[in-house]
């Protein structure tokens, strides 16, 4: 199994919205996900709740029974929209991929 971890930092506006509003597209966008590409075993998001300045603004965790299959999920078209919409609104990311 692989595990996938992603977090960003949003912009405070970007797209004509707020970071809350671009953060609940991005979720939703992303749960959208799972009954389209079949290789997604869990997925998981969260808002940062103790806003701190080491904290990031959205956690993404899913996992995966191959590196594969994870290739497979970055590529795939839907995929690909949300990750341009999220290159649009937010400004930092940090990924861990790593087998369990």
């Amino acid at each position: 199994m692989v595990k996938h971890i992603v977090m960003w930092k949003f912009n405070d506006t970007a797209e004509g919205k707020t970071k809350d509003e671009n953060m609940d597209i991005v979720k939703n966008g992303l749960l959208a996900l799972k009954p389209i590409i079949p290789e997604i075993k869990y997925i998981e998001l969260g808002k940062d709740v103790s806003r701190t300045d080491m904290s990031y603004d959205l956690a993404l965790i899913t996992e995966f029974e191959t590196l594969e299959d994870l290739h497979t999920y970055k590529i795939h078209p839907e995929h690909q929209k949300v990750a341009n919409y999220v290159a649009k609104v937010t400004n930092s990311r940090g990924v861990i991929d790593f087998s369990f």
